[in-house]
């Protein structure tokens, strides 16, 4: 009757011994990669921003997210690494080119490091460092509103990446057609935000919090919510109802961005209650993450309109 503990005992300890070992490589990748990652990438036109997540999966798998210059977030399905370095290649998206994206890096001194292949084969190096957690000890207390918006003129804004076509009348911010975006010389770190703005059938524009967050503004009345359509964190945070209005009527969002905690009350709704936001978006100024930052609103993807900014910082 002893026989049966004793068959018992032999095949646990071959199934132990039979199990596959993690090379050390591996699992010393494992260890040291994974989390979220500012990039900056070095171009001829100067520095841009990206983003990078790395993650554990299964055994001894890492996979991770993505963002890039332009564009939101995409799954990273593998992540080969090797001791301190890294490897990934993704499908294009907004880039151009048909290539894929092609990532290779190494950590050194808590940094990393190494070159990308874009799309259409273009290459460029990167450095990246680790994204900052953003907690907040405490709930703030809030300073005073202030407006952003004078009756007639652009003071305290200034256009980015082309040539202004911004213009402001009787209180209200226009873009007549695509162009330039436009950003707030003020910088800020936690905050409420008060906006309002109008936009036509099928145009799209943003609110970039810090300048490196965006959350979207786009004609989608009607539509499911999804994290690319009105009132998401593109590419990282769904709403939890569709409240955009039809085109040409006058919508509100109200934005409380406190570390990374965003909440987003969409037309009177609360579409986006204290979610994290992972990291930045495409589009953004930079990969700063710690610092503070503008509001930048997006003037690149058809005419917008906007009134009755107000901005409450924290103390």
């Amino acid at each position: 009757m002893w026989r049966y503990p004793v068959l018992l005992l032999t095949l646990t300890a071959a199934a132990t011994t039979s199990r596959p070992s993690i090379p050390r490589a591996v699992a010393a990748a494992a260890d040291s990669l994974p989390g979220r990652w500012d990039i900056t990438i070095r171009t001829p036109r100067g520095t841009a921003p990206s983003w990078l997540e790395i993650e554990h999966s299964g055994r001894d798998a890492l996979v991770g997210r993505f963002v890039g210059i332009v564009g939101s977030a995409r799954p990273i399905s593998r992540i080969v690494a090797h001791g301190d370095s890294l490897h990934f290649a993704i499908p294009y998206q907004w880039e151009r080119g048909s290539g894929d994206l092609v990532v290779d890096g190494r950590l050194d001194g808590g940094r990393l490091s190494g070159r990308m292949i874009f799309p259409d084969s273009v290459t460029a190096d990167w450095t990246a460092t680790r994204a900052p957690l953003l907690h907040r000890a405490a709930e703030p207390a809030w300073g005073a509103p202030i407006h952003l918006l004078h009756a007639n003129d652009l003071a305290g804004w200034h256009a980015v990446g082309r040539q202004n076509q911004w213009e402001v009348k009787n209180g209200v911010l226009r873009s007549p057609h695509s162009g330039a975006n436009i950003v707030t010389d003020r910088t800020v770190g936690d905050f409420k935000l008060h906006v309002e703005f109008r936009y036509p059938a099928e145009s799209n524009s943003g609110v970039y919090l810090r300048g490196r967050y965006e959350v979207q503004i786009q004609d989608d009345f009607g539509h499911e919510p999804a994290n690319d359509r009105f009132s998401g964190i593109y590419g990282f945070i769904e709403p939890g109802d569709m409240a955009a209005r039809r085109p040409n009527e006058w919508q509100v969002y109200d934005i409380t961005l406190i570390g990374r905690r965003v909440t987003v009350v969409a037309n009177g709704k609360r579409v986006i209650c204290e979610q994290t936001i992972p990291g930045i978006t495409g589009g953004a100024i930079d990969s700063n993450e710690g610092e503070p930052g503008p509001i930048l609103l997006q003037g690149d993807h058809g005419p917008v309109e906007y009134r009755n900014i107000i901005l409450t910082p924290a103390r």
